[in-house]
């Protein structure tokens, strides 16, 4: 289930895209404020205790500062796909390489905590909910081939299922699970805390946003 649920998750929220053909994302907007809340509220309850229990917690620090510079550095090429925006235009028919590879290495990167936090999938599966009906909008609205659209979906669907295979049968990655998993946690609070920054726009109180929230930050805290 760890490999099949991701997959899932992308495809279905194509299948939903493209059958239903919405033309906006508002819709998306407090299933993606519940999805930074759910998986911050993971990365803090779940992950964080287990690098900082480590034997060197300082390196685990560092890591955490390089995982946010990593995701910062590959905003520049996704243009904040992985936080349910795409500042971007597709005007050619031609496969945007560069959103897919920086969005194939976040996904990789976070199927790597699953093989050993099994709680962090259901994390990543709310979480690419969101990413996946937007990333499906902007894709099937652009001028891209419609079978390349859904080779960008298919291939991006499994990289965190290939992350978490890697994770579980090589022996470099488990000799070096701490810093990796640190390098995740840096991704997912750069993510998380984006997407809630996000979600209060105009810094006006919005008692759905705020209720989503909340209850993302219980429902983690209680698995």
């Amino acid at each position: 289930m760890n490999y099949l649920l991701p997959v899932l998750a992308v495809l279905l929220s194509f299948a939903f895209i493209f059958l239903t053909k919405p033309r906006s994302r508002k819709e998306v907007r407090l299933l993606l404020a519940f999805s930074g809340a759910f998986l911050l509220a993971l990365t803090v309850f779940e992950l964080l205790p287990e690098v900082f229990a480590g034997p060197d917690p300082r390196l685990s620090g560092i890591f955490i500062m390089l995982g946010i510079l990593l995701q910062i550095f590959l905003e520049f090429f996704s243009k904040g796909a992985e936080h349910g925006h795409v500042h971007m235009q597709n005007e050619s028919n031609t496969f945007p390489w560069l959103l897919f590879i920086s969005l194939s290495l976040h996904s990789f990167l976070e199927g790597i905590p699953v093989e050993k936090h099994g709680s962090i999938l259901y994390g990543i599966i709310v979480h690419k909910v969101p990413i996946a009906l937007v990333l499906s909008i902007f894709l099937l609205h652009s001028k891209m081939e419609r079978y390349l659209a859904f080779m960008f979906m298919l291939f991006f669907s499994m990289m965190t299922p290939l992350g978490t295979f890697f994770a579980a049968n090589s022996n470099w990655a488990d000799t070096y699970y701490l810093p990796l998993t640190s390098l995740v946690i840096g991704v997912f609070l750069h993510i998380s805390t984006v997407i809630l920054f996000e979600s209060s726009e105009g810094h006006s109180f919005n008692i759905r946003k705020i209720s989503v929230i909340i209850l993302g930050i219980a429902v983690a805290y209680l698995m």
